[in-house]
């Protein structure tokens, strides 16, 4: 195995020749389980620490190695640890807002080709969470795909009425109905696994995600747990993030099911998750409508013809209010942390010279 093997693409190929790093080795971040990881390279995989200077150095969790990263590392102990110096640079990130009160990002994986959004047929299908997912992956250049799982709970008329909701509201995206317990579907799925690709499997706990890992593994390597029947949600069996490399080559980031998905500053995402609501925005009357009362509002008339449902469109609306919200506090949560940073140097540098 090479590092194209990993996922070492033309793309980080023609970085890494802008890098002065020579005297360093890359390898890949493959789990990240608190502030533990490993990595991964041609040869091996080994337990990795991170360097006091790259620890402290970091603002926020996001110049921290994630689950996906490239890592500039030394070898140590006969090739048996290696000490992460520096991050690659990034093709591509998930991330989310950290649940809770608390303003900041928590990442997810890096370097991400294809996320496959993850809802089961019971009661976790959800057309709102649905459009959550679809704007973090969206804000990141991320190719998306559906996944219908447990579809042997529900008929096939009832699947295709799921399907058919789902494509009224996201025409574009490519979904895949299946069954880890009858294996339905799971043929043509696996068909589209391409060697040296990286792929996401993001979704509450329940839904099946470990379960469809182990199919694609082809035994038991994943613990799994069963869902509680009066709600059919699952507890968090995946308690770590972590890459795994499948027989034929394509690459798996399992992550723990997400109870929250709060978003930040993802305009980006936000538009090309409703890109129906935005093309309906460029023929308003007004170039400064608020889409609310205004005569000659086009999503307004959208909406009292059917074209678009009230439901998508006050979940538009809610989400780029989030988005702008904790936007505006995380920027300034930044920014204290900066000046704090600055006072901690300046009584540093004030002890040293006494």
């Amino acid at each position: 195995m090479d590092l194209t093997d990993l996922g070492f693409d033309r793309w980080f190929q023609e970085h890494q020749s802008k890098i002065d790093l020579v005297e360093y080795q890359i390898a890949r971040v493959t789990a990240v389980d608190r502030e533990r990881y490993l990595v991964r390279s041609e040869l091996n995989e080994v337990p990795a620490k991170l360097t006091g200077k790259l620890l402290f150095s970091a603002e926020s969790s996001a110049d921290l190695p994630c689950v996906g990263d490239w890592v500039f590392v030394h070898y140590h102990n006969s090739d048996t640890l290696a000490i992460i110096h520096d991050l690659f640079p990034r093709k591509s990130v998930l991330r989310r807002k950290s649940a809770g009160q608390h303003i900041d990002y928590q990442m997810i994986a890096a370097n991400i080709d294809v996320a496959f959004i993850v809802q089961s047929c019971d009661s976790n299908f959800n057309l709102r969470r649905l459009e959550r997912y679809l704007v973090m992956v969206n804000d990141n250049n991320i190719e998306s795909i559906f996944i219908l799982s447990k579809c042997d709970l529900i008929n096939p008329d009832e699947t295709e009425q799921r399907i058919l909701q789902i494509r009224q509201n996201n025409v574009g995206i490519r979904i895949f109905a299946l069954s880890n317990k009858t294996g339905i579907g799971l043929d043509s799925f696996q068909r589209v696994l391409e060697r040296g690709k990286t792929y996401c499997l993001l979704g509450s706990s329940g839904v099946g995600k470990t379960t469809l890992l182990n199919q694609l593994l082809g035994q038991e390597v994943l613990q799994t747990n069963t869902t509680r029947e009066k709600d059919g949600k699952g507890r968090h069996t995946t308690s770590r993030r972590q890459l795994i490399v499948l027989d034929n080559g394509a690459m798996f980031i399992d992550t723990p099911g997400m109870r929250e998905l709060g978003i930040i500053g993802v305009n980006t995402g936000i538009e090309e998750s409703f890109v129906d609501i935005m093309e309906l925005s460029k023929r308003c009357r007004f170039t400064n409508c608020t889409h609310t009362m205004e005569i000659g509002c086009a999503i307004q008339s959208a909406i009292a013809k059917g074209e678009v449902t009230e439901d998508r469109y006050h979940s538009y609306l809610k989400l780029m209010k989030e988005s702008e919200y904790h936007e505006m506090s995380y920027f300034e949560k930044r920014k204290k942390d900066r000046q704090f940073g600055k006072f901690i140097k300046s009584a540093m540098k004030n002890n040293k010279r006494k």
